[in-house]
């Protein structure tokens, strides 16, 4: 698995989570490098990893595990290869769909091997759910919401999402205070109930708070409980109004402030085109974003809406940001969002 670095340094460990699983999982061996271009890996690079002392782990069910702090120099925006041999057959419960870099997959212990041949391959992370690099003069921004943070209709393994876009703005500009950009998007998630992974509210103290050195956090959230509202026989209970986004607003920031973090409120983008576009739908979205524009309880706002919006037909998106399915903006949409950040929010 190949997992971009923001912030450089000299020491790295990974967390691996079973948060999902209904079983442990033995980890039989674990191994972290430089990465090489593809399944390759850079030579004398390779590091074997612990976890308490122990080369092998099992990970309960329903938890998380670190690793030991391994010595290795990765570089700002670097890219780093972790290999994981499981030796028994196992669900994949725990996994990140839509990792947007190539995972390749080995029959057998290649933790090791320099440059292994891939018996198949996928976009997706299997239990990896961190890597930490030790860096005790940065500070973490968090971009917390659904597919849109996540990168979905981005291209793969170009890191095209808006928010490793806007870390390469923070990097060019920050220096010595650097600035790492943790990506926590989930597609389908939702504010205030579960579809593709815990609700927004439920997993803010599990993927946010638990993070190191969290300074900010960027709410893109809302489009997916709009959406689902307008699909026929949904129950009446998992339907929301603006009303309700917005209670779920205030709980996320009340949650933030309590740990002396700065919740940077983001505007839901345009929908008009998708199936479940409804005037109802667009009537909550308006109001939410208003209220993310003027309600003053964000820290600090950024305005998606405006920067991805059509000028001519405002409730869809720009055609050229248009990924073609109406809701997730292309490559050149997500660098829009990116750029629609005054980094003064980041001081």
């Amino acid at each position: 698995m190949v997992v971009r670095v923001s912030v450089g340094g000299q020491r790295v460990r990974i967390q691996l989570a079973n948060r999902h699983g209904s079983e442990p999982v033995k980890i039989a061996a674990s191994h972290l490098a430089l990465s090489g271009g593809g399944a390759r890996i850079v030579a004398g690079s390779d590091r074997t990893l612990s976890f308490g002392g122990r080369p092998e782990v099992t990970i309960p069910a329903g938890a998380t595990v670190i690793s030991d702090v391994v010595n290795l120099a990765v570089p700002s925006a670097g890219a780093v290869t972790v290999s994981l041999f499981v030796s028994d057959s196992v669900a994949t419960e725990t996994v990140h769909a839509l990792g947007l870099h190539s995972t390749y997959v080995i029959l057998g212990d290649a933790t090791s091997a320099s440059d292994p041949q891939a018996e198949s391959q996928n976009l997706s992370y299997f239990w990896l759910s961190a890597l930490d690099v030790v860096a005790p003069n940065a500070a973490t921004v968090v971009a917390f919401g659904d597919s849109i943070t996540d990168g979905y209709a981005t291209s793969p393994n170009r890191d095209r999402a808006w928010p490793t876009l806007l870390y390469s703005r923070l990097h060019a500009v920050t220096g010595a205070s650097a600035k790492a950009v943790v990506n926590l998007g989930i597609s389908g998630n939702r504010v205030l109930h579960d579809r593709a992974g815990s609700n927004a509210l439920a997993r803010f103290d599990r993927d946010v708070l638990a993070q190191e050195g969290v300074r900010w956090v960027i709410v893109l959230e809302g489009i997916n409980d709009i959406s689902y509202s307008a699909i026929p026989g949904v129950p009446a209970s998992e339907r929301v109004s603006a009303e309700d986004l917005i209670a779920g607003y205030r709980m996320l920031i009340a949650k933030a402030h309590l740990h002396g973090i700065k919740m940077i409120g983001a505007t839901i983008l345009p929908y008009q085109g998708v199936w479940t576009y409804t005037p109802a739908g667009e009537a909550v979205r308006e109001r939410v974003n208003e209220w993310v524009r003027t309600g003053g309880e964000f820290d600090g706002t950024v305005d998606f809406d405006k920067a991805t919006r059509d000028l001519a037909e405002p409730t869809k998106l720009r055609a050229a940001f248009d990924s073609g399915d109406h809701v997730h903006p292309n490559d050149a949409g997500n660098l829009a969002m990116a750029d629609a950040f005054n980094l003064a929010l980041f001081h």
